[in-house]
Formats: C-alpha cells, sequence, structure tokens
C-alpha cells in the first residue's frame, strides 16, 4: 500500500469501516510511514475534539456528522452542525443504496474546464509556471467554489487518466480515462464497480489536466499579467500572477523564492475553481489508475449515463431543483457550485416525500446531466439565470436564457419549464 491509497482509507479507518484484509494493510503502512502517521494523528485529534465539544448540542449522531465534515476537507473547521448534518445524510444514503453509489460518483465527476483563453513576467513568471510545463504527472486538490470548505476533489493526474476521490463522498474513487471515453466507479467499503460512457461532452471538457494546466499558462503568456506584491496564501508567503481572458480570470500564487505554484484561482464563465496542493512528476503506481476492477471487486451495471446533453437535460434539472429542493421555487442561482452543494438537501427532501432510494439515485444522475449540459453554456458565457424566488409553472416569468452556438437567436425557458427561441431585440430585460 502506498501513501495515496492509505489517506484515501485513512477516514474509514478512523470510524472501523474497513474489512479485515483493508485494516491490516492500512495498519502495516502505518507503521513505517511518518507522513501517514502525521496525517492520522491529525484527524483523529481533530475528531476527538469536535466530538467532545460537540456533546453539549443535543444532536443525534453529531460525532458522525463531525467525521463527516472532517471527510469534507480533513483541514477544515466545522461550520455549522447543519451543514455537516445535511452531508452526512448524503454519505449514509449513498453507503446504504447501490443505485445512489453510481448515482453520486456520476454527478460529481465534473470539473469539466474548457476554453480557457489568457495570463506573462521574475522570482520569474517562467519559474513558477515551469514545472506545470513540464510535469508528466500531477497530483492536487480542487475546489469548485470560491470557499475553501467546500467539497474537495483530490486528484492523480497520470496521461489520459485521473484518479479522482471526494471529500465529502467517503469510500468513492473515480478512475476516468479520457483515451476510451469511460469511467470506472469504485465503491470500497462494497468492493463494487461500475463502468460509465463519458463519451462526448465530458470526454471532451474534461481535459487532462496536465495539458489544461499547460493550456492556462501558454495563453496566459501571450496576454497581460500583473504581478501582485507578497501576501499570505494559505498560511504560506506567496507571489501572485494574474491574467484575464475572454471569459475567464485565472490567478497563480508561488512560493517567492523556489516559484513552485501553490495554489490557482481560476473563474470560468460564472464558475470559480481553486486547485491547490500541487505535487508535480510525483511516481504514481500504475494500479492507482487501472481501469481493470481491483481484486475481489465485483462488478455491478451503471445506472448512470453522461453522454448526448440536450436543453431538456437542463429543464428537467430546473424541475428537480423546483419540486423537490425547492418546494415549488427555483432557486437563488444555478451551475456547478449549487448543485454539488444541493445534493444533500436533494437526498432529504425526496427521503421526506417518500421516494425510493432507486429513483432518488435516478433523481441525482438527471440532476449532474442538468449540470453538465450547464457547464457547456457556462464555458461559452452566453448564459443568463432569472429565476430566483419564481414558482414552477409561472408561463409568463422568462427564468433562462442563452445563445447557442452558431445561432442568431436566444432560447428562453420559462416559469413553467416551457422553452422556445427569442430574437436578440426581445429578450426579456
Amino acid at each position: 500500500m502506498n501513501c495515496t491509497e492509505c489517506k484515501e482509507l485513512l477516514v474509514a479507518h478512523i470510524e472501523g469501516l474497513l474489512d479485515a484484509s483493508q485494516e491490516k494493510a492500512v495498519e502495516e503502512h502505518l507503521k513505517d510511514c511518518s507522513a501517514c502517521q502525521a496525517e492520522a494523528e491529525t484527524l483523529i485529534g481533530l475528531h476527538d475534539r469536535l466530538a467532545s465539544n460537540g456533546r453539549s448540542i443535543a444532536q443525534r449522531d453529531l460525532e458522525n456528522d463531525v467525521m463527516n465534515q472532517i471527510v469534507r476537507e480533513q483541514k477544515a473547521r466545522l461550520k455549522t452542525a447543519e451543514k455537516a448534518a445535511e452531508s452526512l445524510k448524503l454519505r449514509r444514503f449513498i453507503m446504504k443504496s447501490r443505485f445512489a453509489k453510481i448515482a453520486a460518483a456520476a454527478v460529481i465527476i465534473i470539473a469539466v474546464l474548457i476554453g480557457i483563453n489568457p495570463l506573462e513576467s521574475s522570482i520569474t513568471f517562467a519559474d513558477v509556471v515551469e514545472p506545470i510545463l513540464n510535469a508528466k504527472t500531477v497530483i492536487f486538490d480542487m475546489v469548485i467554489g470560491s470557499d475553501d470548505s467546500d467539497p474537495v476533489m483530490h486528484e492523480v493526474v497520470v496521461g489520459s487518466r485521473i484518479r479522482r476521490t471526494l471529500s465529502n463522498l467517503p469510500g468513492l474513487v473515480q478512475i476516468l480515462d479520457l483515451d476510451s471515453g469511460r469511467m470506472l466507479a469504485l465503491d470500497t467499503a462494497g468492493k463494487t464497480g461500475s463502468y460509465i460512457d463519458i463519451g462526448g461532452f465530458v470526454q471532451d471538457g474534461t481535459q487532462n489536466y496536465v495539458e489544461f494546466l499547460q493550456q492556462i499558462i501558454r495563453q496566459v503568456q501571450d496576454g497581460n499579467v500583473e504581478k501582485l506584491s507578497e501576501q499570505d496564501i494559505d498560511g504560506k508567503k506567496a507571489i501572485g500572477f494574474v491574467g484575464k481572458g475572454q471569459n475567464e480570470d485565472v490567478t497563480i500564487w508561488a512560493d517567492p523564492k523556489t516559484g513552485h505554484p501553490l495554489r490557482i484561482e481560476l473563474r470560468i464563465g460564472q464558475t470559480s475553481i481553486i486547485m491547490k496542493n500541487f505535487q508535480f512528476d510525483v511516481p504514481v503506481d500504475d494500479a492507482l489508475v487501472s481501469m481493470e476492477l481491483p481484486a475481489g471487486y465485483t462488478e455491478e451495471e451503471a445506472t448512470a449515463d453522461l453522454t448526448d446533453l440536450s436543453e431538456q437535460d437542463f429543464v428537467e434539472s430546473l424541475r428537480i431543483f423546483a419540486e423537490i429542493i425547492g418546494d415549488d421555487v427555483f432557486p437563488d442561482a444555478v451551475g456547478t457550485e449549487i448543485t454539488m452543494k444541493q445534493m444533500p438537501v436533494l437526498v432529504e427532501k425526496a427521503q421526506q416525500k417518500g421516494i425510493s432510494d432507486e429513483e432518488i439515485g435516478q433523481l441525482g444522475t438527471k440532476l449532474g446531466r442538468g449540470m453538465l449540459f450547464h457547464q457547456m453554456l457556462d464555458a461559452q458565457g452566453q448564459w443568463n439565470y432569472a429565476g430566483a424566488g419564481v414558482k414552477l409553472g409561472d408561463a409568463a416569468t422568462a427564468i433562462f436564457w442563452y445563445q447557442p452556438a452558431g445561432s442568431q437567436t436566444y432560447r428562453v425557458i420559462y416559469g413553467d419549464l416551457s422553452a422556445k427561441d427569442v430574437a436578440p431585440e426581445n429578450l426579456p430585460q
């Protein structure tokens, strides 16, 4: 067992959720690895302290709430018991329902990063970007949203393959093969796996991250870059370089002495993305990114389909937001960040309505398909949302409009979820 595998199992190890063979492997690794020992001690200490402090609060299963929050961001503090409770409900649902496991894995594969255009510069800008331009493997953490307490995706990128784990979905591992357009979703607790077709937009959009980062830098070098003064970033001194593209803002923070990239902040359309904790050219065991089912795992039929995305997928996601999550009112915003945050609410509200686990899994997949379609629009930047507070069924109120690629007209979606073509001069004000 290597460090990456061990760290993926640490939370389950602390909670006593591993089977005998996994538990033995983790314990053997911890005997000889000081880095993993330190991380385990940090997790145990934070878990015990927060759980102890929280016992004075009359809330059921608080200790599990605390642990689930630790899973979301190992070094973040528990912000509110309410947020942790919502995440815990999603976690429990995922762990008990095989349908939801696959749907949830599919829904959050998402960080589709495309269409980046222009960033320049001493430490130089060339020093900062050198490891990014030349790296063959990259390991880093990514947050969808501008808040570091949001769910974290841990990425291990080797060529065209990505191994992804998610802090708010413990026990789930995704391995994406961008050459074949397939994803292997693994349930490490149940030792099952499913193959999901991600051909089309997901395959094209979820670019090889090494190439993606290189693309950012090269386009940035052709643009105008502002060098920022030294600041404290993630507890470290850092200098920054910031540049703008047609539909993107990019800021790179780096160590002022070595030039090692510490943090990249992206805004693509209306989506914010944070990338941090970079490791470049670290040896990676081929088994970590293998598309073969691990020994002892059983293959299950996939229930998710992420191909052939359409406007109707987005309309259906709006319906789910309004009918189930919003009590017949459309959300305050749309996009990847809010969808990821609202998944626990979807599970809770659906269970309250008596919807079966299998149907909830299907709802999760539909929500994910709608989110993917919206990401295509977000990359182009030609969309507007005006549905906040609008009631489902309001046929007179336009809630969303966008301009399809190559079209002279816009598509406008109304509160009754009907849609029609509208000339630019007739768009809602």
